[in-house]
């Protein structure tokens, strides 16, 4: 076209032709010349594509002026560090940054649980712990906005209510929409509830909350997750894989699922002591009381709760354990088989003890 620079021909519709040879049933009538008119610039001086660059405040950014200088022992040489800093709403994807450091640091698998944890008091913005890589513990005492954990990839989660609050936490939403929306690996523990869509493509990590609004565990594919309150409708709808544990106190979850790809029913006996586990850890990292309650009572409280596992996912495992059980059978026939012998002392001829062959 002779034009030097791909952004002298926006707004060209000059240039277009239209190809007559191709035309579909289905766009006869269809009027385009409304929308292939030359854009008018609103007052001069204006252009029609971006021609100031944005400043999106990353120097700025939480993870720039608190947590990598204080994470710097533990980023340079695995060191423990602690530390403790308010957050507030503005502060966005808060860890995302941190954990990008570390992981080209010290590759994918990180650093081991709790070599970074950061205390945070007040709000946080969207997208809290973000990525966040093993190694890393962000504990929040306040309240989050949506996106908590998006793609979660190893690190832990600890969020709370403050203590200075005064509502019940376990009756009020925490932290926002889409939450653990992607997570691949770590843990997460939340005292109070999450509004819609919890837990959305979570497909490795394992976490507890006190109650999820509409569509939790929505295309879920693994991982487990644990919710010790109510869950809104929709529940479970296109889960694939993982598994949630879900504390029926009232009765009526059943009402609130979406049916076709999963089934309901008491705990299998060899995840019990998975669900005591992870209620067990909720209660020490947030102090929850619904957790303390339902481990004061085990005997009855685990009877309530409700088992949601993917049909096919189910039958995965089944012919997973089989195998497995099947291969340690074969293994120990073959140990017993092909188990060493050891020769009399007075039958070694020629050879020393540590110098056996055939």
């Amino acid at each position: 076209l002779g034009l030097p620079k791909f952004q002298d021909i926006i707004g060209r519709t000059d240039l277009l032709e239209s190809d007559e040879s191709s035309v579909h049933w289905k766009a006869q009538g269809i009027d385009l010349r409304p929308l292939l008119q030359p854009v008018q610039t609103p007052q001069e001086g204006t252009s029609v594509y971006c021609t100031i660059k944005q400043d999106h405040g990353l120097d700025r950014a939480l993870d720039l002026q608190e947590l990598l200088p204080r994470a710097k022992p533990a980023l340079e040489s695995g060191q423990k560090v602690h530390s403790k800093f308010s957050i507030h709403n503005t502060d966005r994807s808060v860890g995302a940054i941190l954990s990008n450091e570390l992981v080209k640091r010290w590759g994918e698998n990180g650093l081991p649980d709790d070599t970074i944890h950061f205390k945070l008091d007040g709000s946080a913005g969207q997208s809290f712990g973000a990525f966040l890589a093993s190694g890393i513990t962000l504990e929040l005492e306040g309240d989050a906005n949506d996106y908590v954990g998006k793609g979660l990839s190893g690190g832990r989660l600890i969020i709370y209510p403050s203590r200075s609050s005064g509502f019940v936490a376990e009756e009020n939403v925490i932290v926002g929409n889409v939450v653990l929306y992607g997570a691949t690996g770590g843990t997460a523990f939340i005292r109070g509830q999450a509004a819609e869509r919890f837990s959305v493509r979570n497909s490795g990590a394992r976490t507890v909350i006190e109650g999820v609004g509409d569509h939790g565990c929505e295309y879920m594919t693994g991982g487990r997750a644990v919710i010790l309150g109510p869950t809104g409708r929709n529940f479970a709808a296109g889960m694939s894989g993982g598994i949630a544990y879900v504390w029926d106190l009232a009765g009526d979850f059943s009402d609130c699922c979406n049916l076709e790809m999963i089934e309901l029913g008491p705990l299998d006996t060899n995840r019990i002591d998975e669900l005591k586990e992870l209620i067990g850890l909720h209660e020490k990292y947030t102090g929850s009381p619904v957790a303390r309650q339902i481990l004061g009572d085990w005997t009855r409280t685990v009877r309530q709760f409700v088992q949601v596992i993917p049909v096919d996912y189910r039958r995965a495992l089944e012919a997973e354990e089989k195998e497995s059980s099947s291969g340690q059978e074969k293994g120990d026939r073959a140990g017993v088989l092909t188990a060493p012998v050891v020769l009399p002392h007075s039958s070694r001829s020629g050879s020393s003890s540590n110098n056996l062959s055939g």
